[in-house]
């Protein structure tokens, strides 16, 4: 089955846009005032949003360092994938979600009124992620996976689209890809998955990939890096309709994250650790801390992640040369914005 059948269905996104006229996408207005909006101090009281577990999100930093302040954060669940998080910001739920860029390219073309803000993710020499097989393995090449399986975290995402182009750029014809069985396993149990068998290759990224690695037995197949290099892969989005009704709000969202984005950068490695550590045992959710331990660096290309074309403009080609996208279906221009981002200035 093809990228365009697995992911979001043509009836999940008819409810997903129609929520939208039912349900506002605002967060809490402050009781007994008027909007904010014309001294500057943001419209509403606070941000819903849904966490990582056992992870830190730049917002959730972006709040600990005091930066996002006199706005909270209103944590409301943790999140299973990106495009689950972002419809839940199109149906109101919560007021920011992040996914990876070509899953909001596919939301975007079926005209969901959101609007991507600020990179929060992605890909360099110290951050990506791999594609694993048990040390034993026959599988040796693209055309080894042939009717194998390999774990993601979702359909639609990231992952998706780096293991179809790759076995794209390795030969394999569209039919033959479509012989690689994707199935969905929570990040945290691809490597036991794979240690049992279970599975032919998992998806290890960052501290789980560190942790997996430490214990050996495994060894990578490809990685998203020798595919696309160094891009940001992912965006936090808005609607349409709280930039509008909240400027203020959306304005201090960004710069707050744009500015932790630049303390993880700047900071020494075992200071950012250490604070994550902190925030982790402070909000009190019985999470494990000791994924952080193997944090590297942000992923992000752009400084406070500055959001580039061409980190919209290769999914979109890649859309439209998978056949899911029109030519021209849409357009590049005012698909994103880095309007409230501070260091779009410099």
């Amino acid at each position: 089955m093809s990228i365009s059948t697995r992911t979001l269905t043509s009836s999940t996104l008819a409810v997903v846009l129609a929520s939208t006229l039912l349900l506002s996408a605002c967060g809490t207005k402050p009781e007994g005032t008027a909007s904010a909006a014309g001294d500057g101090a943001p419209e509403v009281t606070e941000l819903r949003y849904q966490g990582s577990v056992g992870a830190v999100t730049f917002p959730e930093l972006a709040e600990d360092l005091g930066y996002l302040a006199p706005l909270k954060l209103k944590y409301i669940g943790n999140t299973i994938s990106g495009p689950q998080d972002i419809q839940s910001v199109v149906t109101g739920d919560t007021d920011f979600g992040g996914a990876f860029n070509g899953a909001i390219v596919k939301l975007l073309a079926a005209k969901a009124p959101i609007k991507p803000v600020i990179a929060y993710y992605g890909v360099d020499k110290n951050t990506w992620t791999g594609y694993y097989v048990l040390e034993n393995s026959p599988i040796k090449t693209a055309r080894d996976l042939i009717g194998k399986k390999i774990a993601v975290n979702t359909l639609g995402a990231h992952h998706e689209f780096v293991i179809r182009e790759h076995l794209r750029r390795e030969g394999l014809t569209k039919e033959e890809i479509d012989k690689v069985t994707l199935v969905v396993v929570p990040p945290v149990t691809g490597e036991q998955t794979l240690r049992a068998e279970q599975i032919d290759a998992a998806t290890l990224g960052g501290v789980l990939r560190d942790k997996a690695l430490e214990r050996g037995g495994i060894r990578p197949l490809f990685r998203d890096i020798d595919v696309f290099g160094e891009f940001s892969a992912g965006s936090y989005v808005l609607t349409e309709k709280f930039i509008k009704s909240n400027p203020q709000a959306a304005r201090l969202f960004v710069e707050a994250t744009a500015k932790a984005i630049e303390w993880a950068r700047t900071t020494p490695r075992d200071e950012v650790v250490a604070r994550y550590e902190k925030i982790i045992n402070e909000r009190g959710r019985k999470e494990d801390t000791s994924t952080v331990k193997f944090w590297q660096s942000t992923g992000v290309a752009g400084q406070g992640g500055l959001i580039s074309d061409k980190e919209f403009q290769v999914w979109i080609d890649w859309l439209e040369s998978e056949g899911t996208l029109k030519k021209g279906q849409l357009k590049l221009d005012g698909l994103y914005t880095n309007a409230f981002n501070p260091y779009a200035k410099k």
